[in-house]
């Protein structure tokens, strides 16, 4: 063994390996975050907004945090799962704390760490998909009788961190979390019974909700309240867990005229009118009415409406490019995960490519109508930084499977 080896054996960090980089996923998510950037610029345009060069910041810095973790040898991570958890539990508890985390919008989600803003809930995505991974891989997996002391610890593993992030209030984060530990526990082929029951209960969950939904419309045009100068009036009627914005969000989604459509309804109908509005080639970049005119709101349209922008200026023809670059990314986890030879490296791509996967799901289907506002942002392009920083690190993991798969051989 030379000098080299020794160290590295010392080290997580490995840049010789027996593998050659995949460029397929890193090519794609360079190319989605040069889009990403361009469409930030122009939706920011009339107000000459200058968030395109944070994000540019924002993606050199992911950039050091994709070849950093890429270097480090998967089964690394195994070793301070807990450790990872448990500091990024501490954030998660700090952002609640009066005058430590900043308040916006009604919500409590962010650190102020000097010039820089912090959300936590993009750490905890991680430190789950890393606890959750080494809990399943150290445990014994078969029917759910036999998998019951490993469905207790996973539940307390990602029951915390989830509450935490609903306590902001954050549903957005929070949603992404369940579908990704669901992908693993499926390709940890756990019994078919147990996602029977997972189903029923989802099921049980989306009944509770519509029928807590329709009773606070009741209460509201009973009691001749305002929908939105009124809100948290409800709160007080029941005990299922939701704020009557979310409510709202919910009925301005399943009826648009019904609350108002000037007010919570307008995004989404913006963001209708953008995307139909592109045709096949689009208006061209900067010249797309909705966003430059302020119709479709400059507080959205650079992050959770960039896809807006990006359909009304490049019209189908730029909606497909986007598309094809994720579904590149997307078949390319799952390609590695099928590369992979131990189920560490397996349930580490699948997690991440079925968080990826929930993330352009719902945003894309936000914006054109098919599912509720919830906020979640696209991967690279949407504006933000601790956003792109943990795609970067994600991203970052499913490299260092592909790298240090053959080790095994």
């Amino acid at each position: 063994m030379n000098l080299v080896e020794r160290l590295e054996s010392l080290l997580p960090f490995r840049p010789h390996t027996r593998s050659r980089w995949d460029w397929l996923s890193p090519l794609a998510c360079a190319g989605l975050a040069l889009i990403g950037v361009f469409f930030i610029y122009s939706a920011q345009l009339p107000v000459h907004g200058r968030n395109w060069i944070t994000q540019l910041v924002w993606l050199a810095m992911g950039g050091a945090i994709y070849l950093g973790v890429s270097l480090i040898d998967y089964r690394f991570w195994l070793s301070v799962a807990h450790w990872f958890y448990g500091l990024a539990l501490v954030p998660l508890l700090l952002v609640l704390v009066p005058g430590v985390g900043s308040e916006r919008f009604g919500a409590q989600r962010w650190l102020e760490i000097g010039p820089f803003t912090y959300q936590p809930s993009e750490t905890a995505k991680v430190a789950v998909l890393i606890m959750a991974a080494s809990l399943l891989v150290r445990e014994r997996i078969g029917t759910v009788r036999d998998s019951l002391g490993v469905l207790g610890k996973l539940a307390l593993a990602v029951g915390l961190p989830l509450i935490l992030i609903l306590l902001q209030p954050d549903l957005k984060s929070a949603i992404v979390l369940p579908p990704m530990v669901f992908a693993m526990l499926f390709v940890s082929k756990l019994s078919a019974r147990f996602f029977a029951g997972a189903l029923a209960a989802f099921l049980v969950i989306v009944a509770l909700v519509s029928w807590d939904t329709w009773r606070y419309a009741s209460f509201m045009e009973a009691h001749g309240y305002s929908y939105l100068r009124d809100r948290g009036k409800f709160e007080a009627q029941t005990w299922v867990p939701l704020h009557d914005y979310q409510r709202n969000r919910i009925i301005s989604f399943v009826a648009p005229d019904k609350i108002d459509p000037m007010g919570i309804g307008w995004n989404q109908r913006q963001s209708l009118i953008s995307v139909g509005s592109g045709g096949l080639t689009g208006k061209g970049w900067t010249q797309g009415t909705q966003a430059q005119l302020g119709y479709l709101p400059r507080s959205v349209a650079h992050n959770d409406f960039i896809f807006s922008v990006i359909a009304e200026e490049k019209g189908l023809l730029g909606s497909f490019t986007v598309l094809s670059l994720f579904g590149l990314v997307l078949f390319n986890g799952i390609r590695i995960a099928g590369l992979a030879r131990d189920r560490l490296g397996t349930l580490i791509a699948v997690g991440v490519t079925v968080l990826f996967t929930v993330h352009v799901f719902v945003n894309i289907a936000m914006t054109i109508g098919l599912v509720p506002i919830t906020g979640i942002p696209l991967p690279f392009i949407s504006y933000g930084g601790s956003f792109v920083l943990s795609c970067c690190l994600l991203q970052g993991l499913v490299q260092s499977v592909y790298r240090f798969r053959k080790d095994f051989a």
